[in-house]
């Protein structure tokens, strides 16, 4: 397919004949030039959003739930082919491109079914000939904004869960992974989702985001993305009361008790997790508090895994770690590492860029971290593991809960006992326990504090984009 905007139901330029450079992360050459446009594409979008809508949510569920299950068929067909055009522009490994969109369907089908099963309730009324009810009835236009690091999931989420329930979505993708939602806009449309129903646009981050914030069809914004955006965000709705979902930073810690298991399997699948999609994860584990008995051995092991990385481009099936997605981030990764080496810290194994093109950094573990440095406070968002040994549990929860973020946290211990007791006091929306991946159609996706508002996934996810309508039947004569 030709990689246009989508726009009720056509493929288009952008109004002001804007181009954007898409870069291959791997090599620093441009994949193709792709419209860019600004507020007057977001505008006509959100026109056809609108028109589109009300036609959309009198479809019943289950005819809304037909275009969506086919469109998952579609997205199993072309996995392969999908997955090489978003390692092209990402940057991750081909294996970790084809996982995201193989959990695509998945994300489909559940909000697909679960739309089926958002049943309405009767409440008892207190006076007799009175009834009462509640139903769900969808918001209208939902604007959705986020970011580079999974360019598919991130939309699908959203996407899935809005158009299950009757909402028309316009969707800003990151313009350095665009055209991974566009094959989502494409997979729908051949679907036979109605013109409107989706819409893609690429274009001005600032005056496509305004335009949201400001048209007061546009009921409610999904925003993935960094938490100094998210306040933004909030600023800007407070003045229309504009409805948010915000999926913000993290800075998840990790605990491993001595009771752990085979602690060279704990630290080698934890530095597998650490270097996924080159440490660009919101739920990736960061802070690594491992009890003083076995942190020698799991350091030791984590080193020696670190080592074993290939550094490559993303196509290449020997590469377990691609680039970061730009020189910016690189430079933030290196910025962070630096610093906290200047202030004490200890890098043992990689800690630098390579010589070579592309953008990235070397799988890198850090000891003597303390609480004062940027690799202990910053969202590293790099292949970047701080190893920090800790004695007293107590002070390794009241350490591991002293973030602004709250999104997810790692236990590892295989005493029950202190698994609820660490799972219950940390202050964290998702706790994985002998875990590493947090993350499933099915259940709630979020976190606490400056992590982000709502839920995506799960029942809670779908609810995220409804209104609650209480209805009150008087005089019925009985």
């Amino acid at each position: 397919m030709e990689f246009k905007q989508l726009i009720g139901g056509q493929w288009v330029d952008a109004a002001n004949g804007g181009t954007w450079d898409l870069v291959n992360p791997a090599t620093e050459e441009v994949i193709e030039t792709l419209p860019f446009g600004d507020a007057a594409d977001l505008r006509a979008a959100v026109d056809a959003a609108h028109a589109a809508q009300k036609e959309w949510a009198q479809m019943t569920a289950y005819q809304r739930s037909k275009v969506l299950l086919k469109a998952a068929d579609i997205i199993t067909q072309h996995v392969d082919e999908f997955a090489r055009i978003t390692t092209e522009e990402s940057g991750k490994p081909l294996a970790q491109a084809k996982g995201e969109w193989l959990g695509a369907p998945n994300q489909l089908r559940w909000a697909a079914g679960e739309a089926e099963r958002l049943y309405g309730r009767w409440i008892p009324s207190r006076v007799p000939g009175r009834r009462i009810d509640v139903i769900y009835q969808p918001i209208g236009v939902v604007g959705i904004i986020t970011a580079w690091n999974f360019p598919v999931y991130n939309q699908m989420r959203a996407i899935s869960s809005a158009l299950a329930v009757g909402n028309t979505v316009v969707s800003r993708p990151s313009e350095f992974t665009p055209r991974s939602a566009m094959l989502i806009g494409w997979a729908l449309t051949e679907a036979g989702a109605p013109p409107g129903v989706i819409n893609i646009v690429n274009g001005e981050p600032e005056s496509m985001g305004q335009v949201m914030l400001e048209d007061k069809r546009v009921g409610k914004i999904q925003f993935t993305g960094s938490t100094r955006v998210g306040r933004l965000l909030m600023d800007g709705a407070s003045k229309t009361i504009t409805r948010l979902s915000l999926e913000l930073g993290g800075n998840a810690p990790v605990l491993v008790f001595p009771d752990a298991g085979d602690i060279a399997e704990v630290a080698r699948a934890a530095m597998s997790t650490k270097v996924r999609n080159g440490g660009q994860v919101c739920i990736s584990p960061q802070r690594f508090y491992v009890h003083e008995a076995v942190v020698d051995d799991f350091t030791e092991i984590a080193v020696e895994t670190a080592r074993q990385q290939v550094l490559g481009d993303g196509l290449d099936p020997e590469t377990t770690v691609g680039p970061l997605i730009n020189a910016r981030q690189r430079d933030r990764v290196e910025r962070i590492v630096a610093e906290s080496a200047d202030a004490g810290a200890r890098v043992l194994v990689g800690g630098r860029r390579p010589e070579r093109p592309g953008y990235f950094f070397e799988p890198t573990v850090v000891t003597d971290v303390s609480p004062e440095m940027p690799i202990h406070n910053e969202e590293i968002f790099g292949p970047v593991m701080p190893v920090i040994p800790f004695d007293d549990v107590d002070a390794a929860i009241e350490r591991a809960n002293a973030t602004n973020y709250g999104l997810a946290a790692y236990v590892y211990t295989r005493d029950m006992a202190t698994a609820f007791k660490v799972s219950e006091r940390l202050e964290f929306g998702m706790i994985a326990i002998n875990d590493w991946l947090p993350s499933t159609p099915e259940a709630p996706f979020g976190g606490f504090k400056q992590s982000g508002l709502g839920r995506e996934s799960g029942h809670e996810g779908i609810l995220e984009y409804v209104e609650p309508k209480t209805r009150y039947f008087g005089s019925l004569g009985f």
